[in-house]
């Protein structure tokens, strides 16, 4: 007992201090993903291939994890595949790779309609929605695709609906990856409100299209998109956005 609160005092410290978690991975074994799984993800999911191989490992036992964890329904007849458990699962397990918590708890079920789908929660035609009440992440199979065809478009439907249940989850959960989220998002709240200058550049330079200035969690998840897409761009165009965003994500990898 005493030596977990010291461990934990330690890492309040050094979160204080560097804004980061006192380790990442860490486990006792390691999870495999199957011949087929790991085919789909080294031919379609470029950015484990950018990764060293030790920390390809880990991805491939979160992954293996996070598909074991959650429920995958398909809708309207689609028939749940292989490449739709590793192809959505990797994309949370990317966006959640600098946690120590990947398993995003208020994600329980994964539901999957062909294309875009009628939604009783606004009666209008979604591509995708996070659902929070039934912990459900629902998308169009067609639109997650699409996300994909074009890597730097800023445009992917996977990793938007996926941050905002990111978003949701660290304003639920009091784990330390969940804390440096949140609070490196009121950082950012609060730095865009005191400095006009910075909010007009991102307006006027269109860089982010203009969904993102409908509320602050269109704009995370449009921000997010585009840190994944096109770092470098964003980096060039916007430094100091662009480091809260990775300071939230503890994206220290990958060349990002």
């Amino acid at each position: 007992m005493i030596l977990r609160y010291v461990i934990k005092l330690v890492e309040i410290a050094y979160v204080i201090k560097h804004k980061k978690p006192l380790y990442t991975h860490f486990y006792f074994f390691k999870r495999k993903l199957s011949t087929s799984q790991k085919s789909i993800l080294k031919r379609k999911f470029s950015f484990y291939n950018r990764l060293p191989k030790a920390h390809k490992l880990y991805f491939e036992h979160r992954l293996a994890s996070f598909i074991k964890d959650k429920d995958f329904l398909g809708r309207q007849g689609v028939i749940v595949s292989e490449e739709m458990k590793v192809l959505i699962s990797a994309t949370a397990v990317m966006l959640t790779f600098g946690f120590r918590d990947f398993y995003i708890g208020l994600i329980s079920k994964i539901v999957i309609y062909p294309k875009e789908f009628y939604s009783k929660s606004n009666n209008a035609y979604h591509k995708g929605e996070f659902n929070p009440k039934f912990k459900a992440l629902v998308l169009s199979w067609e639109d997650f695709e699409k996300g994909y065809e074009n890597g730097n478009d800023n445009l992917n439907l996977g990793i938007h609906e996926i941050t905002h249940a990111i978003h949701l989850n660290s304003m639920k959960e009091r784990d330390v990856s969940s804390t440096i989220f949140s609070d490196s998002f009121k950082e950012l709240s609060e730095l865009l409100s005191r400095h006009e200058q910075i909010r007009e550049a991102l307006i006027s330079s269109e860089y982010f299209r203009r969904y993102a200035f409908t509320n602050q969690f269109e704009f995370l998840a449009v921000a997010i998109e585009s840190f994944i897409e096109t770092p470098q761009e964003f980096k060039s165009q916007f430094p100091v956005v662009y480091k809260k965003v990775k300071q939230m994500l503890n994206f220290d990898f990958a060349d990002y």
